[in-house]
């Protein structure tokens, strides 16, 4: 029988405080070399061992025994993973942990650091600085200058039109886009995702930006504790202010227009139907990554996050019907698979939880983490890994902040995905 949540909030406020207390005494960690970043033409011999050792190792990871399904055919995607979102347990997996570039998948972890910021309600009048910098061929929800946005707005044309001018506006109202990515790349090794170097706050392609599908999949466990960042994944269309006009009367006058997702899983296609029961996340697409996604959906009580990057069959809407296949194989092996690694905790919460788990290798990538409410508290990083380089030792006020990030990450237990998957299915 579970125990009761004052009880459970005050055994973890009690742990936040003897860490706190422990952290005006231990000695200050030593710091590891930080991984390369970047992306290798082939999986290396070893990689992040960050979630289990067999996440480590390149190729196809599961345990198929008798009841087992075995796994689909066809997937030709270079990097995959299909992890239970609650339990956190990897059900399969295949080169987990390869870094490779992320494309607009990496918006996750804009969106899950950027997101609480500021209300919905905020508005902010584009300047001409707003969008500069914005790559060449980027994906565009169709922001103009001098017209004024929400923030609600902004959000908008990140998740459903994977616009690059709105992450560039909401970069600026952050400080710049120096500071969000560095903040980013912060929250990433907070969630221990420590494949992940962010570059460019909108994934547009450049040199030594990686992920890995473990990463991306811990990102976007992430980004679904936030009760926004769940509505806005799951947003099949929505109205987006367009420019302000003058009518045939000389009145200004701002008509919205239409957004659609692009998130194929979530709005179909001629090629793709809708699937039963998916409730985000987020796609990308570029010349150097390919094509690369990470879905949530729900089936009889069972979520699940499915990753797939780069697949190297060149067909029409492909990363999403590789996702599909795995979604399906995930929701029939689910209960039956002996599961070969798991998603960590973010690092507050792993040492509210009072977690050990596996370690990196010396020098790797670490692993990522940021699980669904509920996981177990395991596999925590090593002390000094990481992709700055940066010790982990925690400051007092740190250390408060992450415990008390932990405490409700591990209270909090099931995420309203059934009534996000309804209210998608309604729009």
């Amino acid at each position: 029988m579970p125990a009761p949540k004052n009880t459970v909030r005050r055994s973890l406020l009690a742990a936040s405080v003897a860490l706190v207390s422990t952290a005006l005494t231990a000695p200050a960690a030593v710091a590891a070399p930080g991984p390369t970043t970047s992306p290798s033409a082939t999986p290396p011999a070893k990689m992040s061992t960050i979630g289990g050792a067999r996440l480590g190792q390149p190729g196809t990871q599961v345990n198929l025994a008798t009841g087992v399904p075995v796994l689909p055919k066809g997937i030709s995607a270079r990097s995959w993973i299909v992890a239970d979102a609650e339990s956190g347990e990897v059900l399969a997996a295949h080169n987990a942990h390869w870094r490779l570039a992320p494309a607009s998948t990496l918006k996750m972890l804009f969106a899950d650091t950027l997101l609480p910021k500021w209300p919905k309600t905020e508005k902010h009048k584009v300047v001409p600085s707003d969008l500069a910098g914005i790559g060449a061929g980027s994906s565009m929800v169709g922001i103009k200058e001098d017209e004024t946005y929400t923030v609600h707005d902004l959000w908008l044309g990140v998740f459903l039109r994977s616009g690059n001018d709105a992450v560039h506006v909401l970069s600026a109202m952050n400080g710049g886009v120096e500071k969000t990515v560095r903040e980013m790349n912060e929250h990433a090794e907070e969630l221990q995702a420590l494949d992940t170097h962010a570059v460019s706050p909108d994934g547009y392609d450049a040199p030594r930006q990686v992920s890995s599908a473990y990463d991306l999949t811990l990102i976007a466990r992430s980004g679904m504790q936030k009760k926004d960042f769940r509505e806005y994944a799951s947003t099949v269309r929505a109205k987006f202010p367009g420019e302000t006009k003058k009518d045939k009367k000389g009145k200004k006058v701002r008509k919205p227009f239409e957004i659609q997702n692009t998130n194929r899983l979530l709005t179909g296609d001629t090629d793709v139907p809708v699937y039963q029961g998916i409730a985000g996340v987020k796609n990308g697409n570029t010349t150097n990554a390919g094509a690369t996604f990470t879905g949530v959906a729900e089936r009889d009580g069972k979520v699940l996050l499915v990753t797939v990057m780069n697949p190297e069959k060149d067909e029409s809407n492909e990363v999403y019907k590789e996702t599909a296949k795995l979604f399906d194989w995930g929701f029939k092996a689910a209960g039956k698979v002996e599961p070969v690694g798991e998603l960590v905790p973010p690092k507050g919460a792993a040492q509210a939880g009072g977690g050990t788990g596996a370690s990196a290798s010396p020098g790797e990538a670490g692993g990522s983490s940021q699980g669904a409410v509920g996981s177990k508290p395991v596999a925590s990083a090593p002390a000094g890994s990481g992709s700055s380089g940066v010790g982990v030792a925690l400051s007092v006020t740190g250390g408060v902040l992450a415990l008390l990030a932990g405490a409700a990450f591990l209270v909090n237990r099931r995420w309203p995905l059934p009534d996000l998957v309804r209210r998608r299915s309604r729009s």
